[in-house]
Formats: C-alpha cells, structure tokens, sequence
C-alpha cells in the first residue's frame, strides 16, 4: 500500500501534458534487536540493548530507456524509545541519546542519500551520464564508499567522477570555515578475461589548506570517535587493482591498495596499503568453504615524519566479522553503532593497522535456513603502543555465527553474533591499557523485508 502510494504521489508531480514517466520503486524495511557486552573489554561498564530500525525507498523516475532520474531516501530511522533529539550542546548546553550524531538528519522523518539524473548521451554513445548526488565507490569499498555531489562519466568500462566534498560549513568559498576547497577525482576501469575480471582504479583527493586554515573535514568534523592513531587527511592520491575469478565451484576476489597523502595540519606525510583477498569454494549446493587473508598497513609510532592511511571516507559496509570490523557508520547511512569500529569505541576500521587470517563456512540446512561459522584470528600489521609505552601486536581473536531463515520470498528473519577475545593490543587501542581483557561478545536479532 505505502509503495502505490507513492508512485502515485511522485506521478502526480511529474507528469506534465502528453510527457509521462514510468517509476520505479523498490526498497528495504529492516529492524534489529542488539545485546553488546564489554565492547570496552570490561563487562562491567559496557552492556548495551537496543532496538533500532530503518525503512529505505529507492525511487527510479524511468522517461525512456535512455533517461531517467534515480532518488533514494530513508525514512523512519531510529532507535525505539530514544528521543531523537539534535545534540544541541553548542547551542544549549544539553544533549540527548542520539548525541552522537549531531546535525545528522538520519534520525529524523526523510533522509535523501541520493538525488541524480542518470541518461546516455546518443552523441557520443555508448557514454553514460550520472549528475547530482551519487553513490562513489572503489574495489571493495575499502578506500571509498560513499555519497557525494558530483558527475561521473562511464563508457566501455571505464568511469571517471569528479565531486564537490562537503567539509562541514555552510559557506562555498574559503573564507571562514574554509569549506569550499576539497574535489575528489576517480577513475577506474573494468576489463574481463574469460572467467577473470580485473578493475584498475585510483582517486585524487586535495583539500586547499590556506595559512588561515586550522581545520580539515577529514579527520575534525566526522564526529565518532576514531582511534589515537588516526591522520588528519588533507590531500590524498591512490592506486589499486581490484579482481574476481569465478570457474565452477571456485570463486575469489582480492585487492591491493597503494595510498599517499599530507596531513597539512600537521605537517606529516602519509603513506599505507591494503591487501585482500577472499576464496569460496561450493563443495556441494549445500556447503560451501571460505578463507579471507587481509592486511592493512599500520603505523609504527616511530619519528620518520610519516604516519598511516588506509582511505579517503567509507560508509563502513565492507565486512569481515561481527565483533571486531562491523562498523557500520551513523554519521553515513544508519545511526546504529555496530562493531567496535563505531562510534562509542575507538577501535579500527575495514582492514587499518589490520592482519587477519579466517576460515568460514556455509550451510544450507534447509530450502529456507542456512548457517554462517567463522573463526579469526587478528593481529596488528604495527605493533600498538599502551599509554605507559608497552607494546603489542595481539589483538585477538573472533568466532562469528550467522543464522537466516526464508519466511517467504523476500522476507527473513536473521539470529547472528559473535565472541571476541581481545589481546592486549585490542586493549592498548581503546583504553590505553590492558587492566581489563573481559571479552567482548553480541547477539543480534533481525528482520528484513526487501520489495
């Protein structure tokens, strides 16, 4: 019912005389229950529950095959029984549960993640036109992943995107806040070889800093918590090569990373890696093995001038684990925090200062439930430092679970959680010290409608 409604509500505003347009909406409902104990590796101070949902449209304005204009938005986002009040300390002192995510509109009514008009240019066809507000993204969403105003152009494979990077101020010139400065260049091209396909790609990423200029968006106003380690990025250039294999039962994906960069702020250099790769293998329609390896570069503290970066910005959907590096953001497209990559901790991200080695496997125990098993083991790529000086490279180690079933089609409900022990790296990283190394464990519960 609501989705007629609004194809009936969005028809009446764009049709105009004899000129119609077809529309297209699909979406997502879902809303998880969560019980997170000793996330700060003491159970004594960290035992969490809530409930949180979110309802998504995606909204496809179709003119002809070659015209159409692409919406999605998000409505009803919020924790059950939270005020969704705005964080208001700077403006009167006070603030409220969802102080975490202050200015951020995810917690109200509607909040617009895309709005562009997508078309193929019959000049130069085959040339595909993407304008306005956009999903931008790299490999496997480990360098970026996100929404941004900008263009980005695509033709045999080959994309290239330019866009404008809100530094968090109301102005567009560099005056004051400074805001008007950074772009974002990306190019990237796909190629297939038989049963592999390669993706080459890189990204530009300047942020003008004037001798006025004390602030960069990129790490000051994102406002979570990150990790004590964290650069402030300023200009940032990088080149990788992403690729999937798929010959019958065998499927693989990887990637490498290469970053560079300044933290102007600063003064330092920045420079990192990424290396990623994740193999299946479908023993039978039943059961399915797989082994993820990754490590991301780490900084080792030392006083070379140069410290550590691993991305530009990410939304926090690329996934490994429950516990240790499910972190999807609030401030980018949920107000959930999830792993201890979230807000409230100041641990890592995607694949930072990260090495680890899983093994996993899939069971599909009926027509309509399967089970998810992994094991990890998690180590720092650069030993991390206690705030007394101690150091540690253990960061420990995960069991995960993912149980699904298929009430019917497009409908299921999900049982999933994990058990992390941390070692006294983990502990370094997100207290300072290893006084307390309770582990840290979660069980979630979900339901989720797509259409």
């Amino acid at each position: 019912m609501i989705k007629r409604l609004i194809v009936i509500g969005i028809s009446a505003l764009f049709i105009s005389g004899a000129v119609a347009t077809d529309f297209k909406v699909g979406g997502v409902y879902t809303a998880w229950a969560q019980n997170q104990v000793g996330f700060t590796f003491d159970q004594e101070t960290y035992d969490m529950n809530y409930v949180v949902q979110m309802l998504r449209f995606k909204v496809q304005g179709i003119a002809n095959e070659n015209l159409k204009f692409v919406t999605r938005f998000d409505m009803a986002q919020g924790w059950w029984g939270v005020d969704n009040m705005l964080r208001g300390v700077e403006r009167w002192e006070k603030t409220g549960a969802s102080s975490l995510f202050d200015f951020k509109d995810t917690n109200y009514l509607m909040h617009i993640d895309q709005a562009y008009v997508d078309f193929n240019w019959d000049i130069y066809h085959p040339l595909n036109v993407k304008i306005g507000r956009q999903w931008f993204g790299l490999g496997n969403k480990l360098m970026v992943d996100n929404n941004y105003d900008g263009i980005q152009l695509n033709a045999k494979g080959l994309t290239l995107g330019w866009a404008k990077v809100s530094e968090g101020a109301d102005n567009t010139t560099d005056v004051g806040a400074h805001n008007g400065d950074s772009d974002l260049y990306l190019g990237s091209y796909k190629k297939a070889f038989g049963n592999l396909e390669l993706n080459a790609f890189g990204f530009y990423y300047n942020e003008a800093i004037t001798p006025d200029d004390t602030t960069a968006y990129i790490l000051d106003d994102l406002q979570f918590f990150r990790n004590k380690d964290a650069a402030t990025v300023t200009q940032l250039m990088a080149g990788g090569l992403a690729g999937n294999y798929k010959k019958g039962a065998l499927t693989a994906d990887f990637e490498f990373d290469y970053l560079m960069g300044t933290d102007g702020i600063n003064d330092l250099d920045l420079t990192g890696f990424n290396l990623y790769t994740k193999v299946g293998y479908a023993v039978s329609d039943k059961l399915k093995f797989g082994s993820i390896f990754g490590m991301g570069s780490g900084d080792d503290a030392s006083s070379d001038g140069f410290t550590n970066v691993n991305k530009l910005r990410t939304s926090g959907f690329f996934y490994m684990t429950e516990i240790w590096e499910d972190s999807i953001m609030p401030d980018e497209e949920g107000i959930t925090p999830q792993g201890l990559g979230a807000p409230k901790v100041k641990a890592y991200r995607e694949l930072e200062n990260t090495t680890i080695f899983q093994g996993n496997v899939d069971y599909k125990i009926s027509g309509n439930t399967s089970l998810f098993l992994s094991g990890s083991y998690i180590q720092a790529t650069s030993e991390i430092k206690s705030d007394t000086g101690e150091g540690s490279q253990d960061l420990g180690m995960e069991v995960d679970f993912r149980l699904k079933h298929n009430i019917q089609k497009n409908l299921f409900l999900m049982l999933r959680g994990g058990y992390f022990i941390p070692g006294d790296a983990a502990a370094y990283l997100v207290n300072g010290h290893n006084d307390s190394l309770d582990p840290a464990y979660e069980l979630k519960g979900m339901v989720v409608y797509k259409f």
